[in-house]
């Protein structure tokens, strides 16, 4: 079969491409730096070079294709983070019809069904919607947890000032978290068999723990037993993120997911349609990488 893969390189892209290859199939991966895209067309992928932000490009890029995976790439310098992955939902919406594709698989997020109050989520619920609306698209919308790799960011906070911390909550506070490579494959098996009608949604997790025990998990990893859950004010989070470097825009997106974590609306939805089963890569397995890369920082 023929794929079209928006994401360029990323940490569900990458490894979807080479489960695709190696199954066989003609993969097209979509991304705006040849470089970054050379490891997978050494595998045979074709690389179309170009914008999300451009739907004649995307038209290009989606033509020919039995079915595309779909995701917003991330963008730092935005002035309305919501608007900005809205408008590239309505750009895939557009493509999508002019290049007369019929089966997408999209990555969405947990807490995608809320309209609000979910920062950048709130900005997929709206990516959801415009598909949603497109006549006659059979979409599966994949709704993953949170990336174990967003706990990487976190080192520095663990070697300037011995915690682990956010604005979720407490160390009872519950936690989806899930590895990319799983995502891939699931994406991979809804691609390959296209069973799926309609608008539909798949939650996606590899673990389920709390705040707590992902602390001490993870703290264990790195020797450092010790080592406590923090719970961060809305506005501690805030300035923290702020003098990481993150924009204004950015930060008080992050805050306002941080918050629907802790109040329990991001994860309301998945609690009530959970998942059959839970994938492969648990936290334990994470946890080396974790310890890896916490050697590794300065």
């Amino acid at each position: 079969m023929n794929y079209a893969i928006t994401g360029g390189a990323g940490h569900v892209s990458r490894p979807l491409v080479k489960k695709l290859l190696k199954g066989g199939h003609t993969v097209t991966v979509v991304g705006r730096n040849p470089a970054n895209l050379r490891e997978l067309t050494d595998l045979g992928a074709r690389a179309a070079i170009g914008s999300v932000e451009d739907i004649g490009f995307l038209v290009t890029a989606f033509r020919g294709a039995d079915a595309i995976y779909t995701m917003v790439p991330p963008k730092w310098d935005v002035t309305d983070w919501k608007a900005y992955i809205g408008q590239i939902g309505n750009n895939y919406a557009e493509a999508i019809k002019k290049a007369g594709v019929r089966f997408v698989v999209n990555l969405s997020s947990v807490g995608a069904h809320m309209a609000t109050g979910c920062g950048p989520v709130s900005g997929l619920y709206q990516v959801e919607q415009v598909l949603n609306s497109v006549p006659g698209l059979a979409v599966r919308h994949l709704r993953p947890g949170y990336f174990y790799e967003n706990f990487l960011g976190n080192i520095p906070m663990i070697k300037n000032m011995n915690i682990l911390g956010g604005n979720y909550g407490g160390p009872q506070t519950r936690m989806v978290i899930v590895e990319p490579e799983d995502i891939a494959a699931v994406a991979a098996e809804e691609l390959t068999s296209l069973k799926f009608t309609g608008h539909s949604i798949r939650y996606i997790a590899s673990d389920e723990r709390t705040t707590g025990e992902i602390t001490s998990v993870l703290a264990s990893a790195i020797g450092r037993q010790d080592l406590p859950w923090v719970e961060f004010s809305d506005d501690q989070s805030f300035q923290g993120m702020k003098q990481a470097g993150l924009s204004d825009e950015i930060a008080k997106n992050y805050v306002e997911m941080g918050r629907a974590i802790r109040t329990g609306e991001l994860l309301e939805d998945y609690w009530k349609n959970h998942p059959s089963a839970l994938e492969k890569t648990k936290l334990e397995e994470f946890a080396k990488q974790f310890a890896s890369a916490y050697e590794r920082s300065n």
